[in-house]
């Protein structure tokens, strides 16, 4: 633990020590037994790594709030991430896509500059009113 820590560690056990102090003690001592029962649930390394007093001993754990659920099983982290992974996947189609036409302008426009037609034909205005006609067409 940090400095930070120990300090903060230090400031909670005085509230909590502050808020007990008025209990009966069968009750402190009901909630000393649940705190132990709750530690040996624990594996060895968390039980070890929880230095804090009383109801901070499953701080370290991530929880959403204090339902102690984990905030794995939170549905709006799920959906978020659901949301960031389609708009990946929506952004990645639009950028293919976007390379396709480009493509198809490459290939079109490489068809006509390498076709038997001469260079006057793509001046004339009978040629560019067929091709406007047959882009309507497809």
């Amino acid at each position: 633990m940090t400095t930070h820590d120990d300090d903060f560690a230090r400031k909670v056990s005085g509230y909590l020590d502050h808020g007990t102090a008025s209990m009966r003690a069968g009750t402190a001592y009901r909630l000393q037994l649940a705190r132990q029962q709750a530690l040996a649930r624990l594996d060895p390394e968390r039980a070890q790594a929880s230095e804090l007093s009383g109801a901070l001993a499953g701080a370290g754990t991530l929880s959403s709030g204090g339902s102690g659920r984990s905030i794995w099983a939170s549905g709006k982290l799920w959906l978020g991430v659901g949301l960031v992974a389609a708009a990946m996947f929506g952004y990645q189609g639009y950028e293919t896509w976007q390379s396709h036409q480009a493509n198809e302008l490459a290939d079109t426009d490489l068809e006509i500059l390498t076709s038997d037609l001469p260079i006057d034909a793509y001046v004339d205005r009978g040629f560019q009113n067929w091709l406007k006609t047959q882009a309507e067409d497809r």
